[in-house]
């Protein structure tokens, strides 16, 4: 876990007391890297010296040194456990067989030898999976042997396989947990009831996207006198049928999390109860955990009840058929589903009571879009766009996070072990640094002198609403702020402004959340006592850095294919105009995210070669010498691909005006006025150094 940690003379050390922190590395390109702590905290900032001989993804004990300007920084004394032994790289043979393997994941500095007949008869320029055999030290570097080829980078379907073995994401489940999921069958059969209770009776639907193919939630609800409603949310009970240490239990626990590619999805569990058994399919009995919550017009959760229970839904809806029912108000598709209509606008009152309460409580809401991947027949991409919330999925999210909310309130109270969903306050030194920047713009993060609540954020968000600074601000917030993690501590959760809070609502999709089903059925039907409180607390610290780890893995392999993707679509575009606005700013460039497609890519400082620009790292901003113009963050701008680097998955854009006034100033001119262009130009050149 960490707490203890190995040093000289193979003797060992409580990591608290000697200041060591323990986390995984993340390494930049550049050569430096940062150590996230595993209890959390700010990430801990390792100059390039300072390293070890680690590499991107090992578990790390760090020496906390000193505070610099960019918050803690550090160096490793240790390495607890290395990364998975495999890397994904571009093969390269040299002319005496010995090749090397370049790792396609930049992150990964050194390039791996490969000896003489341990290629796997790979070709150059092919991906292969390269497997250590010898890490990296002081006086040589790493050595390894190909154990698969995947074949050229261009070819269909390499690019989701490079993104799975780098990440080593399983992409087949266990043998013996797909023997356990299809001994379960495929229907509840009647011994599965006893003890439920029965909501069959009761109107329910699944309200999901288009695409989805695993069901997790269901709702029913019903408005009772005064303006109170009465509101289910039902649970896949997967617990029901996964058993702690069954080889379906932990060959999830090894996963962690589904992950979802824009034309995959690898789940936690097979198949036959991702998509079969445990999905709350329509016109089908399931068994489920169903939290009932009464709340009254103001928001407030008057009562609660948690039963296991069996449901069979009566419709599966999407979010576009309930987002045309209740917004465009679409005469043909409200006669089509007359029936749950009412039930819809009841949903969307309790909605709007939830969202008003939420928010008068000082919780943020940036509701920034995520890309949207459309494919074709085909698999090819046909654009790439912002995916929108409507009011569907947000009436969807409101009541999980009241579910989520109140089973943790419940856990709590009944002092039951499990694991709570943590995020804590951002850093207070880049809190001030973002007042600083926005009260540039005319705006104040800080209501008073006292620490920064939620509130103060969500007030500012609402300000922005409808400006053109909305989103690059938003952007930066959500930068700033701690990652949301697992924990055996209920913490509170500073983005929701909850005391206490959980995950609950997709036991098909994520380990912790089946967890926290069985802690919830043991206590409801076996209150534990000291002695079993303990058994259950024991392991927990574990397990939440394990889930924690995963999650973040299935997020960067996401983001990764994304990326990647986004750049391919990008690949026959050189030349064109875009218009666009700046998301980030940095010493070597400005990232520009383009409104249509939806695809974010550098401008290069050397691209901007018509004055000498500084970074203004307060303002978010590159600032030129001469002209005194100034990019800063959130500004529109127009732009012209110049380059799609396969290779850095980086698509390169030049700032179309300044690329215009580069180009005439390159067209060939009379002899007197180039001369003249020379002289103008030599008294004008500033002195060295000075970008």
């Amino acid at each position: 876990a960490g707490d203890l940690v190995r040093i000289r003379g193979n003797r060992y050390g409580l990591a608290d007391r000697m200041d060591l922190v323990p986390g995984r590395l993340a390494v930049n390109p550049r050569g430096f890297g940062f150590v996230v702590p595993e209890a959390g905290g700010e990430d801990v900032y390792i100059a390039p010296p300072n390293l070890l001989d680690a590499m991107h993804g090992d578990r790390v004990a760090v020496d906390v040194e000193r505070r610099i300007a960019r918050g803690v920084e550090g160096r490793i004394v240790h390495i607890l456990e290395r990364r998975g032994a495999r890397v994904v790289g571009r093969y390269e043979a040299g002319r005496d067989g010995v090749g090397v393997v370049v790792p396609f994941d930049r992150r990964v500095l050194t390039d791996i030898h490969v000896p003489c007949g341990r290629s796997a008869a790979a070709a150059s320029g092919d991906m292969v999976v390269v497997e250590m055999t010898r890490w990296p030290s002081a006086v040589r570097g790493p050595a390894g042997h190909v154990v698969g080829v995947l074949g050229p980078l261009a070819a269909p379907g390499v690019d989701i396989e490079v993104v799975i073995r780098q990440h080593e994401i399983p992409a087949a489940h266990a043998p013996d947990a797909v023997a356990e999921a299809v001994a379960l069958g495929d229907a509840v059969q009647p011994n599965d009831l006893e003890g439920r209770e029965d909501f069959r009776p009761l109107q329910t639907v699944t309200i999901d996207g288009e695409d989805a193919r695993d069901f997790d939630d269901a709702i029913t609800i019903e408005k009772r006198p005064g303006g109170r409603f009465w509101l289910g949310v039902h649970i896949a009970d997967v617990s029901h049928y996964v058993g702690e240490g069954s080889a379906l239990d932990r060959d999830a626990y090894a996963r962690g999390t589904s992950v979802y590619f824009p034309e995959r999805a690898i789940h936690m569990f097979p198949p036959e109860l991702a998509t079969g058994l445990c999905s709350l399919n329509p016109q089908v009995d399931r068994l489920v955990q169903s939290c009932f919550m009464e709340v009254d017009r103001q928001g407030q959760l008057l009562h609660y009840e948690i039963h296991d229970g069996v449901i069979r839904s009566d419709a599966r809806m999407t979010y576009t058929e309930v987002n045309t029912i209740l917004t465009d108000q679409d005469a043909e598709v409200r006669a089509l589903y007359e029936p749950f209509v009412g039930m819809f606008e009841d949903m969307r009152d309790l909605f709007e009571i939830l969202l008003d309460r939420r928010r008068h409580r000082g919780s943020i809401d940036f509701d920034l879009p995520e890309t949207k991947v459309v494919l074709s027949d085909l698999g090819e991409i046909e654009e790439i766009v912002p995916s929108e919330r409507n009011v569907a999925h947000r009436l969807i999210e409101e009541f999980m996070l009241l579910a989520n909310e109140t089973v943790a309130g419940e856990l709590v109270a009944l002092q039951m072990p499990a694991l709570f969903r943590v995020h804590e306050a951002p850093d207070n030194a880049k809190v001030e640094d973002l007042e600083a920047f926005v009260s540039t713009l005319g705006y104040s993060l800080r209501s008073s002198g006292g620490s920064i609540t939620p509130r103060d954020f969500q007030r500012l968000v609402t300000r922005l609403r409808g400006q053109a600074e909305e989103r690059p601000i938003a952007v930066l917030m959500l930068r700033m702020m701690q990652k949301a993690r697992y924990d055996p501590a209920s913490l509170g959760h500073f983005g929701l402004a909850v005391e206490t809070y959980t995950h609950f609502t997709s036991p098909i999709r994520r380990y912790p959340d089946l967890l926290v089903h069985r802690r919830l059925r043991e206590a409801r039907h076996r209150p534990p006592s000291p002695r079993r409180r303990k058994e259950l607390a024991d392991g927990l610290t574990e397990i939440s850095r394990h889930t924690s780890a995963m999650e973040r893995r299935a997020d960067e392999a996401e983001r990764e294919l994304i990326q990647w993707k986004k750049v391919r679509f990008m690949a026959d575009k050189v030349g064109a105009e875009y218009d666009g606005f700046i998301s980030g700013v940095a010493p070597f460039g400005l990232f520009v995210e383009l409104f249509d497609p939806f695809v974010e890519g550098l401008v290069p400082i050397a691209s901007m070669a018509e004055d000498y620009y500084r970074f203004v790292e307060s303002e978010h901003a590159l600032r030129g010498e001469e002209t005194k113009k100034t990019y800063r963050l959130g500004d529109r701008v127009r732009v012209q691909i110049v380059r799609v680097d396969m290779g850095r998955r980086q698509v390169d854009f030049a700032l179309a005006d300044i690329a215009k006034a580069l180009r005439r100033s390159q067209r060939p001119k009379r002899a007197s006025k180039m001369r003249m262009g020379r002289t103008r130009n030599r008294r004008a050149a500033p002195r060295p150094g000075r970008r």
